[in-house]
């Protein structure tokens, strides 16, 4: 049986994926502050193959005797976003980057499984795809620390790495400031958007797909073992304003978009992405953006006023 230690597994992306792994039949350790309540995992507590460590990742000794008993680690701990690293500089700087060098630094002959953001591309060239090639030039401090973290990662042997495309979808532990999320919620609550530098581009993958991607490379870690994988939908490279307008569209409502002009967006990345490397080693998203729309309104229609934690 796997044994697999996922840091941060209560989280929005950690939440879908350990639900996922318990039902493959793996053996499941989540090390987790639960910052954000426990309820997102609460369904998973009975089962035999799950086990809630209720603690920090910055945790040396925790960490290191927990390395020791699993065969793959999957760190996902951190601070998610520019916004927040932003407010918690050295929070983000222990738990985003030093938390991942200190796992590397343990790892012996475990495997580990990294997620990296496609904002570490950065600002790309006008008319030319990020591939797994190209180089990272991150603009946030949350950028910087997963690409230093992915630095550190890559000098082991047994690696698979993705760099994520912007992450949409229902998660038990939702979050509506992601940008389809977003923009969905706003178009369909509030009934109308104000979008700032609406030319900016983005790649995006719905988290159903995220959580197959990582399935995809555990039962076939053999063959991608010591590769970088841009993850998300081929057909998805939007500029926020397509996306806007996308969204719209499938509401079937009379929301309005407003483009700001003499305003800047803080989060300056700018890229469309090529996902062809993963496709070729057999991995095909199968959740398109427009269903990941059509479900996050249903979503919606049924929570009522939606909290979001960060």
């Amino acid at each position: 049986m796997k044994k697999i230690l996922v840091t941060g597994g209560a989280g929005y992306i950690g939440s879908k994926l350990c639900t996922e792994m318990i039902n493959n039949g793996y053996k499941v350790t989540v090390v987790d502050r639960l910052d954000y309540s426990q309820h997102s995992i609460n369904h998973l507590l009975h089962n035999k193959n799950f086990k809630l460590i209720k603690r920090d990742v910055r945790e040396k000794k925790l960490i290191k005797s927990l390395i020791r008993t699993h065969n793959i680690i999957i760190p996902l701990a951190g601070l998610v976003g520019a916004p927040l690293c932003e407010k918690n500089q050295n929070e983000a700087k222990e738990t985003n980057y030093e938390c991942i060098k200190y796992i590397v630094k343990n790892i012996k002959k475990q495997k580990i499984i990294y997620l990296n953001t496609n904002s570490g591309y950065g600002i790309g060239e006008k008319n030319k795809y990020c591939d797994e090639k190209s180089e990272l030039k991150p603009i946030s401090l949350y950028g910087i620390t997963k690409c230093e973290s992915e630095k550190e990662v890559i000098k082991l042997k047994n690696y698979v790495c993705f760099r994520l495309a912007t992450v949409f979808g229902y998660s038990y532990r939702m979050r509506t400031d992601l940008l389809v999320n977003n923009f969905t919620y706003k178009l369909f609550k509030n009934k109308k958007l104000s979008i700032f530098e609406p030319h900016f581009r983005r790649n995006f993958i719905n988290i159903n797909d995220v959580v197959r991607g990582i399935i995809f490379s555990i039962d076939n870690f053999s063959k991608m073992r010591g590769n970088i994988f841009n993850l998300g939908l081929s057909d998805a490279n939007l500029t926020k304003i397509q996306l806007a307008t996308k969204i719209k569209k499938i509401l079937k409502n009379k929301s309005k978009i407003k483009k700001i002009k003499n305003r800047k967006d803080p989060d300056k990345r700018d890229y469309f992405v090529s996902n062809k490397k993963i496709e070729k080693f057999g991995f095909k998203p199968a959740y398109s953006l427009e269903d990941g729309i059509k479900e996050l309104k249903e979503i919606y229609i049924n929570m009522g006023n939606v909290k979001n934690n960060y």
